[in-house]
């Protein structure tokens, strides 16, 4: 058996969208899906890959514009080593499908697209077994059926799949869950090598065989990847497997939990946002909890708005963010209100506090204005 190194990734989503991204950083943030391709040519080239699998969603869905789907041709292009696309989730074969549109006539002469399920002949000595999606709907295991039709050869056999292993979902009652213990028995009997997955965002690799693994994203889709996007550099050897994770993405999606109710813990806040690096690419979520003064949220606010000048995106994270705002000696004593006005401020304080968000917005905004009057 020869030896062989590839390099193994996954969902790019190319063309993939984020609500809580303005125009100027969601065009970045597409840019950057693409250019990635290039970094990951450069891996393979520097790993000495002979070549580049994408274990499905290859595209986000089957409307991406011409632009979209040459731009990133133009990008596999541009890594000089052959690709290998299977379709996924996102962009399963099938009526309407994204592979069939006239856009993919500009696909370069390196890029195969794994477009049946079986061998694809990458040598004499490599063969890959694809198992595409036809539909976003399968309704069964996507990935061990193919076992079955698999006979023992002397070549090196990279099987190319797309699905959640069910050791790793917690939706038991799912109709596309990928039987592990299938997969790990084909790795041990030598009917497979290598198992090169897609779905999970987030690299992982099996324990038991270090054969059977996710490379996860090449950039950072949501707040539950902890990293920026990575992929996997497989070399197979024999009954050797040795892979290497390497982190090539530029965007990172991170959460900020905090307790907030004095400003000293304000000021702690905002070291979480100066540890992070290169913001311009760094979308933060907060989870913030606490009671605040009233020039305590409003000096929290200032820390917040300051922040979205900074970084990709900063939004709340709102079903788990409970703040309230009540005010304190030296509030009230800044405002010096009295009468009707001091009587109307009371109540809200006391709606406040028993978790009343608009009486806590109410507040804050008669603290501003008190401030600046």
């Amino acid at each position: 058996m020869t030896s062989v190194t590839f390099i193994h990734s996954a969902d790019w989503q190319l063309g993939m969208t984020r609500k809580y991204l303005s125009d100027e950083a969601q065009a970045r943030y597409t840019g950057a899906r693409v250019d990635t391709i290039r970094t990951i040519g450069e891996l393979a080239h520097s790993e000495g890959a002979q070549f580049i699998v994408v274990a499905g969603d290859v595209f986000e869905h089957a409307n991406l514009s011409t632009r979209d789907v040459v731009r990133a041709y133009e990008a596999m292009a541009e890594t000089r080593l052959p690709i290998y696309l299977l379709p996924g989730n996102h962009d399963p074969l099938g009526p309407g499908s994204i592979w069939s549109g006239e856009a993919h006539s500009s696909r370069p002469d390196n890029v195969t697209i794994l477009d049946h399920e079986g061998p694809f002949d990458v040598s004499p000595s490599v063969e890959i077994v694809a198992c595409p999606w036809y539909t976003k709907h399968p309704g069964h295991d996507p990935v061990t059926g193919i076992l079955a039709s698999l006979k023992p050869t002397d070549k090196t056999r990279i099987l190319v799949a797309h699905g959640m292993l069910d050791v790793l979902d917690p939706d038991k009652q799912s109709e596309t869950l990928v039987d592990t213990a299938a997969l790990r028995g084909a790795v041990r009997d030598g009917l497979v090598d290598y198992v090169a997955l897609g779905d999970r965002h987030i690299c992982w690799t099996d324990p038991e065989t270090g054969a059977i693994n996710y490379s996860g994203t090449h950039e950072s889709t949501g707040p539950r990847e902890k990293s920026r996007g990575t992929a996997l550099a497989v070399t197979l050897d024999g009954s050797t497997v040795t892979t290497t994770r390497h982190e090539i993405g530029r965007w990172l999606h991170v959460d900020i939990h905090r307790h907030v109710s004095s400003m000293e813990d304000i000021a702690l806040l905002e070291s979480d946002f100066a540890s992070i690096t290169h913001k311009d690419c760094a979308i933060v979520r907060t989870v913030l909890t606490g009671t605040l003064s009233m020039a305590a949220a409003a000096a929290l606010e200032r820390l917040l708005e300051a922040q979205t000048h900074v970084f990709a995106s900063v939004y709340k994270w709102e079903r788990h963010t409970d703040l309230v705002v009540v005010p304190d000696d030296a509030d009230e004593s800044l405002l010096g209100l009295s009468g009707f006005a001091a009587e109307a401020m009371a109540e809200l304080r006391e709606l406040a506090q028993q978790g009343d968000k608009t009486a806590s917005d109410a507040l804050l905004l008669l603290y501003r204005l008190g401030a600046t009057s």
